[in-house]
């Protein structure tokens, strides 16, 4: 083994990992809420820094033995790349919009950019594990910070219930994956991708068809899907607004990720298999998060089912088993990234005249008057959301479509298009409170700049302007997921 090409291709999270330390200590040795700001910011920097490792990897197109590391362990490829690349942005977003909002509950504190580094080296072990150990080493790193940010408010009963049920879930969802990945061990003789791939290219055997199910169980926990998306509107509606803002985007675009590799690379010539598990998750979970939404009043669970209705529509292309429906799945995260972003900054900015959150939809009444920016702002969220068409998120939907169509799955395809028009009504009630409801005067406070000009990139992203991205978008997905389907 090359070390030093190991190394080298580890770089992005070496990176991480010794700022992550720096940061550890700066934070025990920092005092007051200056340095804890501080903190943050290089937080956002090392974090910009690390995507900007990884970017020259995506354009290069780096695939096959070039990319791998550690005697096969890890892969540094084009596909990770792009994962990589939206869980750093949406980490450091997480972090830039942090501050304010700590503040004005009992203070900001160093070690909370510390947890959001850490659970970004995770999930980039995730994307780039070819290996079931690396997966788990990967995975465990992210849950472990994800559990502290989700109670990091310590006086809020809420934060610490949503810590807590995300603790006992998680670590029950840990269970299931890791005797699945145990099972797979047992009927295959190995732990490495390619080696499962190898042990099953004659057919898959009821002992790994056992295992690859636990494992994909495991899986859909981790991404909120049917039927294991329980734990999902009660942590997002406790946790801290910053902490949900980071678990429905990075983590979300990262265990995605790594499901896909390991269904196309360890288990792609058991398509057929997994591929109904596949579907029967991405249905339930468009259709269950549809209409879970519709009775929703609080903004913060509303986008909690809304995320598990988007899970439902890229994992659609993900059953696609295609290259095609990789990457219209990589498209979807690629505008489903900035759409979440955009949706809990504009939550950040629903405060009263005390500085005190504001989560009632109902108190959302006539916000376009009182503030037509933030208005818009999030009603771009709603429309592009609800795949109305001209906002961006209708390309990303058009594409999975596409994509599941063109691998047969036209059936699915519709219930999945019937499911969305269903969808669309939750978030258009949104606007008709928003822009028809006499105001109801609870949204006063003032907007942090961050926040604004955040707030502002996302929105222009997917409203129509965000369509001038669609070639270089689908070009770069198309790199990307043609690595995973390189190597089968």
């Amino acid at each position: 083994m090359d070390w030093m090409q190991s190394l080298r291709l580890a770089a992005p999270e070496e990176f991480l990992s010794v700022s992550g330390l720096v940061l550890l200590l700066a934070s025990a040795w920092g005092q007051g809420r200056k340095d804890a700001r501080a903190i943050n910011w290089l937080g956002v920097l090392v974090l910009l820094g690390a995507t900007a490792m990884v970017v020259p990897t995506l354009l290069n197109g780096v695939s096959g033995p070039a990319a791998l590391a550690f005697d096969g362990l890890f892969s540094a490829d084009a596909f990770a790349a792009f994962a990589k690349i939206l869980i750093f942005v949406a980490a450091a977003a997480s972090l830039a919009v942090s501050p304010a909002f700590f503040e004005r509950h009992g203070g900001y504190r160093g070690e909370f950019p510390v947890l959001v580094v850490f659970a970004a080296i995770g999930m980039a072990m995730m994307v780039s594990a070819t290996n079931l150990l690396t997966l788990y080493v990967g995975l465990e790193l992210n849950s472990l910070a994800a559990y502290v940010l989700a109670a990091f408010l310590k006086a809020d009963d809420r934060s610490a219930e949503a810590g807590l049920k995300y603790f006992v879930l998680g670590a029950l969802a840990s269970g299931f994956l890791l005797f699945g990945m145990s099972m797979t061990y047992g009927f295959t003789g190995t732990i490495a991708f390619d080696g499962i791939a190898a042990a099953t290219g004659a057919g898959l055997s009821k002992g790994a068809l056992f295992g690859m199910t636990f494992m994909l169980a495991g899986l859909a926990f981790k991404v909120s899907a049917v039927p294991f998306h329980m734990w999902t509107p009660d942590v997002y509606e406790g946790a801290p607004t910053p902490v949900t803002t980071l678990f429905a985007s990075a983590p979300k675009v990262a265990a995605l990720a790594m499901t896909a590799r390991v269904v196309t690379e360890a288990f792609g010539s058991a398509a057929a298999a997994w591929q109904q598990i596949v579907i029967a998750a991405s249905i339930a979970s468009i259709v269950i998060g549809a209409l879970g939404a519709i009775r929703q009043t609080n903004i913060k669970r509303l986008l909690a089912y809304s995320s598990i209705n988007n899970v439902g529509f890229i994992l659609l292309g993900l059953a696609a088993a295609s290259p095609e429906g990789i990457s219209a799945m990589l498209v979807y995260l690629a505008i489903y990234v900035p759409m979440t972003l955009a949706g809990f900054v504009a939550v950040l900015m629903l405060r009263d005249e005390a500085g005190h959150q504001v989560e009632a939809i109902s108190d959302l009444a006539g916000l376009s008057r009182s503030r037509p920016l933030l208005a818009l702002g999030l009603g771009s969220v709603m429309f592009s959301m609800a795949g109305i068409p001209f906002f961006f998120g209708f390309w990303g939907k058009f594409v999975v479509f596409q994509a599941a169509v063109q691998s047969g799955l036209l059936v699915w395809a519709l219930v999945a298009a019937i499911a969305s028009v269903i969808g669309a009504f939750y978030y258009l009630k949104v606007i008709k409170v928003m822009y028809f409801d006499e105001p109801a005067g609870k949204i006063a406070g003032r907007s942090d700049m961050v926040h604004e000009w955040l707030l502002a990139i996302c929105a222009l992203f997917i409203s129509p302007l965000g369509w001038v991205f669609t070639k270089g978008l689908g070009a770069l997905a198309a790199v990307a997921s043609g690595v995973l389907f390189a190597a089968t």
